[in-house]
């Protein structure tokens, strides 16, 4: 079977935001339903509040995204919904007043469309919400509603709110709020799939699948896929998945999972013993214990291994979410963690994806922590912004590091190196993690690439020589460099 994903997701930087974290929409509108009392923006995130952001604010901000050099945009949940997160669904055609509505997104869609930005939705369909009509309905009229095959209504009365009493209905983690969807149901299965066709017609780019891995109706995803595909073949679908996603990776259902088998390790060693353990316990993603370069390689030896190459090419690759805390506190406020970390990413086969913020220096713990608002630009870190912009410019400007292979070229102690290759070029990446400056040999060079001169291409402080053997790269402590060879004879 030849495996076919999109394109243009191997040559992405993505983008994700949380719509009430990001802006505030700065223009006149009539819209009673945005006219509401709000959370202050500056005061800390709450588990229920509203902040107020809206798609409009996000449309205001694109020239942000452009300069910055991401070109895909992923939104957590923007459906209407009572949760400030939206990933309890009342009405999957509509999206959320709050935000803007239709409208805000239509005029968004078409203004990140004309400046080449690409648009990915959050599809909640495992479960909805008590307000979600047709569950609503069941709450209202108990076994005489026609919604009943909908759910998985186990015995009367039901009992939504009251957690002294059973629920009798199945949910998500056992949360009374997030009904689940019989998917065995044939209308349900339908309703689900018209809405994933219905967001494609009207321009979306893909969908991020939330927990995917608890439908486990036989070709459930399968249709998904072949129905979106059917649509516009470039659709990205990529499923929410925390470990080996292989089940789901056979090139029949999704073009990649958040890649958190690449989060972990990367952070783990990045960061060693300067990760914070309090943030990091509780989700299943495991930047600890602390790994040296040889650890490190065996990781992402392993995870290269685990996927079809062009699956490789379409995992969004990751540092922080809105499920974790952000990379910058998981590492103990350590700037040279991160840098070191968004190196590796933006190297690394797949589509690298920033959590809004992370690029200024936002901070946050666990949630509701790690969905702070976006900070204004006197409180941006400009030196990890910059940061940010020269990796991602790196990035689209050579094709090795969007689609070449990859190839380890030496680790030993907290010094890392690889080489990513395709048939014009030849890039190298060398990270130095240590806390002492280091002269890092690289006798391994690919086939052709031996007497050949580099240049450097990013890295201050590098230096670099050849012998006869190959290469040595001087870095300072806790730095690392990129540097570009000619065309493999």
């Amino acid at each position: 079977m030849t495996i076919h994903t999109p394109d243009w997701v191997k040559h992405a930087v993505f983008y994700q935001i949380f719509p009430d974290r990001f802006a505030r929409t700065q223009r006149s509108h009539h819209h009673p339903e945005m006219a509401v009392p709000l959370e202050p923006w500056d005061a800390p995130p709450t588990l229920c509040g509203y902040k107020g952001g809206d798609l409009w604010g996000v449309a205001e901000n694109l020239d942000y995204f452009v300069e910055l050099g991401v070109t895909a945009l992923y939104f957590t949940p923007i459906f209407q919904s009572a949760s400030n997160h939206r990933y309890h669904t009342h009405d999957y055609y509509r999206v959320d007043p709050l935000l803007g509505g239709n409208e805000a997104f239509t005029e968004l869609l078409q203004a990140a469309h004309d400046r080449g930005l690409r648009v990915v939705l959050d599809g909640v369909f495992n479960h909805a919400s008590r307000g979600f009509f047709f569950f609503n309905d069941i709450l209202e009229n108990g076994p005489h509603s026609p919604w009943l095959n909908w759910f998985k209504v186990e015995t009367w009365p039901l009992s939504a709110y009251d957690g002294t009493k059973p629920a009798n209905y199945e949910s998500w983690v056992n949360n009374r709020a997030l009904p689940e969807f019989n998917h065995e149901n044939p209308a349900t299965r339908e309703y689900i799939m018209q809405i994933g066709e219905y967001w494609i017609r009207q321009g979306v780019d893909g969908w991020r699948l939330d927990v995917p891995f608890e439908i486990q109706v036989p070709g459930f995803w399968q249709e998904f896929r072949d129905r979106i595909k059917a649509i516009d073949p470039e659709a990205y679908i990529v499923g929410e998945i925390w470990k080996d996603a292989a089940p789901w990776l056979d090139g029949t259902q999704f073009d990649g999972v958040m890649n958190y088998l690449f989060t972990g390790p990367t952070l783990a060693f990045a960061g060693g013993d300067r990760i914070l353990q309090e943030y990091v316990e509780i989700p299943d993603y495991y930047p600890y214990p602390a790994l040296d370069a040889e650890g490190y390689q065996r990781k992402i030896t392993k995870l290269l291994s685990l996927y079809p190459w062009e699956i490789q090419l379409t995992q969004l690759n990751l540092l922080s979410s809105h499920d974790v805390a952000r990379a910058l506190t998981v590492a103990g406020d350590d700037q040279a963690t991160l840098e070191l970390a968004v190196l590796l990413q933006m190297t690394f086969p797949g589509a690298p994806s920033i959590y809004y913020g992370d690029e200024v220096g936002l901070q946050g713990g666990l949630d509701p922590d790690c969905r702070r608002v976006f900070p204004p630009r006197s409180q941006w870190n400009l030196d990890l912004l910059n940061h940010h912009k020269a990796l991602i410019a790196l990035r689209n400007q050579h094709l090795a590091l969007r689609t070449g292979a990859y190839h380890p070229l030496y680790a030993k102690g907290l010094h890392y190196a690889f080489a990513r290759t395709c048939p014009d070029e030849v890039v190298i990446v060398v990270v130095n993690a240590d806390t002492e400056g280091a002269c890092i040999p690289l006798e391994s060079l690919p086939k052709g690439c031996q007497n050949q001169q580099p240049q450097a291409q990013y890295g201050a402080g590098l230096t670099w020589g050849t012998t006869e053997a190959g290469l040595w790269v001087d870095l300072p402590p806790r730095t690392g460099g990129v540097l570009t060879l000619p065309a493999i004879a």
